[in-house]
């Protein structure tokens, strides 16, 4: 469950479908989809997002067996469980943070609106400088000794989730000259099935980052661009402590959130 180099590994690819990928060719680069569902998901391949040249298949995809691991329940945890202080990643060592505290909550719904309960949230980005404590970044930015840039929690009985972070700085990529990546926080949510991963990324509003970047581009409907974007909310923003974004994430239909695989 590596999270790889972050300026080197992709993270725009299809949606996770509620069943596992039965295709048996590739259909213009992406996962079959109903026609009545809108062009969110982004292509396999998309040329203008250099890692997909080599990472989108070339051959026919391969469907698991019902019975293999991908079918064990899930979510797993491994030796730690989850614990109320991992989903403030402000609070993980001895001092704050350097950088603009956010809180970032949402719902994880389905495309009728009910709540996935119990789903593990998963989050990870650069700190306030646009730095990943990754050793492999090597983007000449200041890390900071008191920010991991990684946290989790499960969504409640009403699917609800909420972080407590700080807001990510946008950092320079090597895909094309002078690239720059907006801000943003990746998520990842595993469900009742260890073949249930979901990976997507959230942005903020007004970033004019995003109207540049290849993989934001290489969705094709703006109205799917638009779902990755949170929401400032002065309801949950904390007066003289911490803005607000709310960011509900739903796994199919029309609202359907982008995700990677």
């Amino acid at each position: 469950m590596g999270i790889g180099h972050p300026r080197r590994r992709s993270f725009v690819t299809p949606l996770w479908r509620l069943t596992p990928a039965v295709s048996q060719a590739p259909d213009n680069g992406r996962k079959g989809v109903s026609d009545s569902e809108p062009d969110y998901e982004p292509p396999y391949l998309y040329p203008d997002y250099r890692a997909t040249v080599l990472r989108a298949p070339k051959r026919p995809l391969v469907k698991l067996p019902e019975e293999w691991f991908h079918r064990a329940r899930g979510p797993v945890f491994g030796r730690i469980p989850v614990r109320p202080e991992d989903a403030d990643l402000t609070r993980q060592h001895n001092r704050e943070p350097l950088g603009e505290r956010i809180i970032v909550t949402g719902r994880v719904l389905d495309s009728d609106g009910a709540p996935i309960r119990n789903t593990l949230v998963e989050i990870w980005q650069a700190n306030a400088a646009g730095r990943y404590i990754d050793p492999a970044d090597d983007h000449p930015a200041p890390l900071d000794p008191n920010f991991t840039g990684a946290g989790r929690c499960l969504s409640d009985n009403d699917g609800r989730y909420r972080f407590v972070t700080v807001k990510p700085g946008a950092y320079p990529w090597r895909n094309h000259p002078n690239a720059w990546r907006p801000a943003h926080i990746h998520f990842s949510l595993f469900g009742a099935e260890l073949g249930s991963r979901l990976v997507t990324q959230m942005y903020f509003p007004g970033d004019p980052l995003m109207s540049l970047d290849p993989m934001v581009k290489s969705i094709p409907d703006m109205r799917g661009r638009d779902l990755l974007v949170a929401t400032l909310d002065l309801s949950i923003t904390e007066p003289e402590w911490a803005l607000g974004y709310r960011w509900d994430i739903v796994l199919r239909g029309s609202a359907a959130t982008p995700f990677e695989s």
